[in-house]
């Protein structure tokens, strides 16, 4: 009998890095430069818009969660696209691309405020972000995947290596180009972080061979076919700037945003449900009844949990005493704090998962989102406790609050990915998925909204009107977390694990992929 796991003589004399394949490398820095460029542009982007653009609190808000809920939404049609026709690197390649574009626009700054026909250039370099990222953040993950064979041991920490490229860029963006923006100027800010896209795309290219030929289109014949004078891949990049078009109007028109996201979460829903009922049998129906309580309670711990770089990020800036070994550390910064507690903790759950899980004592999925959103709110109860003495407040509770968010994210995210794909039956797996993601964008929405609360009737956020609304957000989110824990145990039955067989864990391998890459809406989508 021959080893599944045992290299083939093919995969036994390429060259690796640290046993792994050079691809994985290439990708990781590739990522690592896209997140910084995200990440340090997301960190200053609240501060733009109201304090370089002149939008109010509530207005700034609310774009803010419109932009997110773009970009987490045009990854699902970049897939679909990488999927059936353009392959995964050169989907990748032109979403880094417009990203770098993108990221180049918003260096243009111009003389500020709403009058200002530098603005217009600058939701075209939100509508290119917003498009790029679709390109490319549903598909490089796709590819460290395609460097190894399924039953390979290497896959799993390979997507740790992946994962820790993710968060490092992440951090050191929010670090680097909060830094610039908010101590020499917003150019230089923007600028840095369409540097490190830039050094992403060239990362990307110059690596190319080390990719070993994965990502490629599956029918490179229907790609070159020439459709009106033109070959399919040119007409699949030309939908790309017919998609920023389209971005650039929505983007500047919120209301329409919300109102798609709610006609078609509606339909999407509709139709799961439907499907459900009609189409499966009983346990396959239950499991999809448990996915979607899943989907529903996620949506209101990524609109609470987002307020962090739209509300908590103001708060930060005007009502917290930021002095660390006597340096007042820009506020744009303390959006590392998140990417670094993953790093650090995501190890520690997953002992402490395998750990509990050996003695029989590991929670549920649904307890898991309980506790999430019992953490989620503890943590806004803190801030506003330790906000209570008058003047400013501590920076410890700054670090307080994003340590029980991210304690909680971890509690949901990846289960919640890892939740979504043992329940969904294979024929269903894409679209509970998307499902998954689809909520994470409305999520996002809801954040702008919530965000634009703490604005009060003036619209310019106090720290009175932030904490009052922390402290109601905080009590929803405890009591929906007590809810979902006594729910829980009707919720697990509903999942009927204990018949649950290999072939109904679709896309298996891909799970893992999407755990260990730390995917979740602040992220990877």
């Amino acid at each position: 009998m021959t080893d599944a796991t045992a290299p083939s003589a093919e995969e036994a004399g390429r060259k690796t890095w640290l046993g792994h394949p050079r691809g994985l490398f290439v990708l990781f820095f590739a990522e690592m430069w896209e997140r910084f460029s995200y990440y340090g542009m997301r960190a200053l982007l609240i501060f733009y818009l109201v304090q370089h653009w002149m939008f109010s609190d509530g207005e700034a808000s609310v774009i803010y969660g419109a932009y997110t809920a773009l970009v987490y939404i045009t990854p699902v049609i970049g897939g679909y696209l990488a999927d059936r026709w353009l392959g995964q690197r050169k989907a990748v390649l032109y979403g880094a691309v417009l990203l770098t574009f993108g990221h180049v626009l918003m260096a243009v700054e111009g003389d500020g405020g709403q009058g200002d026909p530098a603005m217009n250039v600058f939701w075209l370099a939100l509508s290119f972000i917003i498009v790029g990222s679709g390109f490319l953040k549903a598909n490089i993950s796709v590819i460290v995947g395609q460097l190894y064979k399924r039953t390979d041991p290497r896959r799993d920490p390979a997507y740790t290596i992946f994962y820790m490229g993710i968060n490092l860029g992440a951090a050191l963006g929010a670090l680097g180009a909060g830094y610039l923006g908010q101590t020499y100027g917003w150019a230089w800010g923007f600028g840095a972080a369409g540097l490190g896209m830039l050094l992403g795309l060239i990362v990307f290219v110059v690596g190319k061979p080390w990719l070993e030929g994965r990502g490629e289109p599956v029918n490179p014949q229907a790609l070159a076919a020439r459709h009106a004078g033109l070959p399919l891949e040119w007409w699949l990049y030309i939908s790309g700037l017919v998609a920023v078009a389209v971005s650039w109007v929505l983007v500047q028109n919120q209301a329409v945003v919300g109102t798609l996201l709610g006609v078609a979460g509606a339909v999407l829903v509709g139709y799961v449900l439907w499907t459900a009922v009609v189409k499966l049998p009983r346990e396959d129906r239950d499991r999809i009844f448990a996915a979607m309580f899943l989907i529903v309670g996620s949506i209101l711990f990524w609109a609470l949990f987002e307020q962090a770089g739209s509300s908590l990020n103001l708060f930060t800036d005007r009502s917290v005493d930021r002095q660390i070994l006597g340096w007042d550390v820009p506020a744009s910064m303390f959006q590392s704090i998140n990417a670094i507690y993953i790093v650090t903790l995501a190890p520690f759950f997953a002992m402490l998962w395998l750990g509990l899980a050996k003695r029989g004592l590991e929670p549920s999925a649904p307890a898991k989102f309980g506790l999430a959103m019992l953490q989620l709110g503890l943590g806004f109860l803190v801030l506003v406790w330790g906000s209570q003495g008058g003047g400013l407040t501590p920076v410890i509770f700054i670090f307080l609050i994003y340590l029980l968010h991210t304690t909680g994210e971890l509690c949901l995210s990846p289960v919640g990915l890892s939740a979504m794909n043992r329940l969904a039956p294979a024929h269903m797996a894409s679209l509970i998925m998307g499902t998954w993601f689809f909520a994470s964008a409305t999520g996002n929405f809801a954040a702008g909204l919530i965000a634009r609360a703490t604005g009060g009737s003036e619209g310019a956020a106090t720290t009175e009107s932030t904490l009052a609304v922390y402290s109601n957000v905080g009590w929803l989110a405890i009591g929906a977390g007590v809810l979902v824990l006594l729910l829980s145990p009707f919720i697990k039955k509903l999942m009927h694990l204990e018949s649950l067989r290999d072939e109904s864990l679709a896309g298996e391998g891909g799970i893992g992929e999407a755990q260990a890459a730390g995917v979740h809406p602040g992220k990877a989508n």
